[in-house]
């Protein structure tokens, strides 16, 4: 399995935020990806989290999502990507990722169970958490994903239960707010979540000024496979499944722990 981590600068011109996503599907499937991991947010940007993110927000056959689709199909290839996705309360979105297959059809779609209401932001204010907090995961390649969303790195459960459902690699989509220790956090985490469910994990982030980069791809073992700096761009990384058996077999944690 062959992934792209597309690391974004996104802002508030939806339109130019879904070109840059286009351009990143279109190099990602010329490298020979079979699926384009995208930030948190990547169709509209958070510096500010206020009354526009409702505002904006579409539900998930709306014209964004649409766009989303089509430049899977076009560029024949998979792709997931954060979206403001409309709720039952005006004054409150959906924090949401929403996977697509490279013919266009949905694959999966993730609402953000733990809202970012921490470091002076109150994400809950303007974001409706999802209703439940089951694990999202697809099927694409042979291989199972399981979804988190940024702040989700911070809550172990999450990323366990994804694993107990079978998750093979962890797609973590962030925009980071930055900070001190943040950039350490980020990688420790995105670390620890791998190597204690002996799996993969290919975490897209966004860019600064609002976000820290270093979009990050982690072996089984916590090994980096691939990271990106701090400016927009594109890392493609392969992903062969078969060493999540063999790390699984030398620290056999599943079968070894008491506590559920």
């Amino acid at each position: 399995m062959r992934i792209a981590l597309g690391q974004l600068a996104s802002g508030h011109d939806v339109g130019a935020n879904l070109a840059a996503i286009d351009a990143f599907a279109g190099a990602a499937a010329e490298g020979g990806a079979q699926l384009l991991v995208l930030p948190e947010y990547a169709t509209y940007d958070k510096k500010v989290l206020d009354a526009s993110f409702p505002e904006v927000a579409e539900p998930l056959d709306g014209p964004i999502c649409l766009a989303l689709a089509e430049t899977a199909r076009r560029h024949g290839i998979a792709l997931v990507a954060g979206v403001v996705e409309s709720s039952d309360e005006p004054e409150r979105a959906y924090n949401t990722l929403a996977a697509f297959a490279a013919d266009g059809s949905r694959l999966a779609s993730y609402r953000k169970i733990h809202l970012f209401d921490a470091q002076g932001y109150t994400e809950s204010r303007f974001i409706k958490p999802a209703p439940t907090a089951d694990p999202v995961l697809f099927d694409l390649g042979g291989v199972r994903f399981g979804l988190m969303t940024c702040y989700d790195l911070r809550f172990p459960e999450l990323s366990r239960a994804l694993s107990d459902a079978g998750a093979q690699v962890l797609l973590a989509c962030a925009a980071w707010v930055p900070g001190e220790h943040k950039t350490n956090q980020w990688l420790s985490l995105t670390a620890a979540r791998a190597i204690e469910n002996g799996l993969y994990l290919a975490g897209a982030c966004q860019s600064p000024p609002n976000s820290i980069g270093h979009s990050i791809a982690v072996s089984p073992m916590g090994t980096s496979l691939q990271q990106l700096g701090t400016e927009p761009g594109l890392a493609v990384v392969d992903v062969p499944v078969e060493t999540i058996n063999t790390t699984r077999a030398a620290f056999p944690m599943h079968r070894q722990r008491r506590l559920r």
